[in-house]
């Protein structure tokens, strides 16, 4: 993917003295008293601000947070405490300033944070007028929030359009070559673990992986479907009848390219959806009318797992269990800690994966965990996201 990067026009040094505007990704978690939570997406945009500054470049930041109303402030919409923390890690102040959109005042060396950009009437429609009177306010545009890569918004998409200048920042061209590495040139074998609740939420994934991976693992209320479709019973357990025959095609889709969705050969089943329900394995073609399926069998994550130590490149979303409850998170960690293991190069993705990773304490040995839940999985569904296009099309003049 050609794009223009951030880092190329620093190293040609042609940012000093330019206004250049930051649209990262700050939506951070906060209690009730406003507090931040977790500042993961803080830290992460701290490389490119940094970058911006030590070129002496005049530096703007915007981000939304959480879903305010156009035109209508509210206190919790207030970027304030994210300006602080940024400040904090920065070791400087970082200024807030509301009522942005008409003008600016930041001289080269300075870093001052935009209100909460959501605030602005017309973001999200990606208004014309508004993304030009973004646009007015910079030399250089810099997109570094994958995480709002597949909206076409005003910060986002619109500006990109109207900038004298329209790049990727060190996170979203981080994202970029992860994909690429991932799924347009990957080593192979290729093996993509697709879990979740419901087959019909992740549907149009599964159809645009079956033609390009070399195996096919499903798990959660998916993987039920998929029991169902190769005709096994799965008692009481979360699925969805009506997609069988969806799921029969993808399985076929497979077996054509001489691919396949491994079935599960043994599943942990309970009476009830509780943390302290009694668990029991049993063999796939057992389960009763009464069972819930809540994990894959002990055989069936073994199986599973030789696959993916032997895979070139790995990618991930969603736990095969409810790995929240321990008695069915054993598939889960199995497979976590056979990625880990492997020698494949990783990408994991999604809001569940992060929590396992972070439950097992595997980060370091994943190739790369995306920050962009959605923008992730319609990569993943193989669209062309509206960040990336836009970006493709100025890089090419």
């Amino acid at each position: 993917m050609h794009i223009l990067r951030f880092s190329d026009l620093v190293a040609a040094g042609q940012v000093a003295g330019k206004r250049v505007f930051i649209r990262a990704d700050l939506n951070v978690p906060q209690d009730d008293a406003g507090r931040i939570t977790e500042d993961t997406r803080i830290r992460a945009s701290v490389p490119c601000v940094r970058m911006a500054l030590e070129a002496g470049a005049a530096v703007m930041v915007t981000s939304h947070l959480g879903r305010p109303t156009e035109g209508a402030f509210k206190p919790e919409d207030t970027l304030a405490p994210v300006a602080q923390r940024l400040g904090e890690l920065l070791g400087r102040e970082v200024p807030l300033k509301s009522g942005w959109v008409d003008g600016v005042d930041v001289a080269p060396g300075q870093v001052v944070m935009l209100e909460n950009c959501r605030l602005n009437k017309g973001e999200k429609k990606n208004d014309e007028a508004l993304a030009r009177k973004l646009a007015a306010l910079c030399d250089i545009f810099v997109h570094d929030a994958f995480g709002t890569a597949h909206r076409a918004e005003a910060s986002t998409h619109g500006i990109a359009q109207h900038a004298p200048v329209a790049c990727a920042g060190p996170l979203l061209a981080a994202e970029i070559d992860a994909i690429t590495k991932a799924l347009a040139a990957p080593k192979r074998p290729l093996v993509a673990i697709v879990a979740g609740s419901k087959v019909s939420t992740k549907l149009t994934i599964l159809q645009s992986l079956a033609a390009k991976v070399d195996g096919l693992v499903v798990g959660g209320g998916i993987a039920n479907t998929f029991m169902l479709a190769a005709g096994l019973k799965i008692g009481k357990s979360l699925a969805e009848p009506d997609l069988v025959d969806e799921a029969r095609a993808v399985m076929a889709a497979m077996a054509a390219r001489g691919a396949e969705v491994p079935i599960p050969v043994d599943v942990v089943c309970a009476k009830a959806f509780a943390a302290d329900a009694p668990a029991t394995v049993k063999a796939a073609n057992e389960v009763a009318d009464d069972d819930l399926i809540l994990d894959i069998g002990p055989k069936t994550a073994q199986l599973l797992a030789d696959k993916l130590r032997a895979a070139g490149t790995i990618v991930w979303n969603g736990p095969v269990g409810v790995f929240e409850f321990d008695a069915f998170a054993h598939g889960t960690e199995t497979l976590a800690r056979a990625i880990a293991a492997s020698p494949a190069f990783s990408i994991a993705g999604g809001g569940d994966t992060l929590a396992a990773i972070a439950k097992y304490g595997i980060e370091r040995d994943i190739g790369y965990i995306s920050t962009g839940g959605g923008a992730f999985l319609e990569v993943l569904e193989g669209k062309t996201l509206p960040a990336f296009e836009v970006l493709q099309r100025r890089a090419q003049g």
